[in-house]
């Protein structure tokens, strides 16, 4: 006789829901206007940890919605004047990267995976910079770029947690 085995599974309202709700509520605590030591808070692209690692955890399609409904919030939110849809664009492209990545992702060492985070961090950067070079036709300043793409990169340890909480979550998708 054959003993059952017990699976943990993890729903949307876990690995989506509830992340989805931190990286908003993390954005508007970011945006306050708090200087510390006459600097401002840093205002890192917190969805992109999420772009990341969702399709490390799980490929579903309701992630990309969800990524896409953050990009719009990122864009209203931090006032596109205009480019409304240039996160989301930029997400996404980093949630499709990933995903046709996932294969060769699965399993692989953290410093791959960092190395990975920091060219899908780049890629969104780098279609934000191309959206608003093209829109304002000048090019932005490449020091606030690199404000916000240094704390960004500083928040793969969440994106790496997050993988290795949900990724033996349920193991039907294995």
């Amino acid at each position: 006789m054959r003993r059952p085995v017990a699976v943990r599974v993890v729903g949307p309202v876990q690995w989506i829901v509830s992340p989805a709700l931190i990286t908003v509520a993390l954005t508007i605590l970011l945006a306050t206007p708090v200087k510390l030591f006459g600097l401002s808070l840093p205002e890192p692209v917190i969805p992109l940890v999420l772009a990341f690692a969702w399709p490390l955890i799980r490929p579903s399609w309701v992630a990309p919605l969800v990524l896409m409904g953050l990009g719009l919030f990122l864009d209203i939110f931090w006032g596109g004047q205009g480019l409304l849809g240039m996160w989301a664009l930029a997400l996404l492209a980093v949630y499709a990267v990933v995903l046709g990545a996932r294969t060769f992702l699965i399993g692989q060492d953290t410093a791959v995976l960092f190395v990975w985070y920091a060219a899908g961090c780049c890629l969104a950067f780098l279609v934000c910079y191309a959206v608003v070079t093209f829109k304002a036709g000048n090019m932005p300043s490449l020091l606030a770029l690199l404000g916000q793409i240094t704390p960004t990169l500083l928040l793969f340890p969440f994106a790496n947690r997050m993988i290795e909480q949900f990724d033996d979550g349920d193991v039907r998708f294995r």
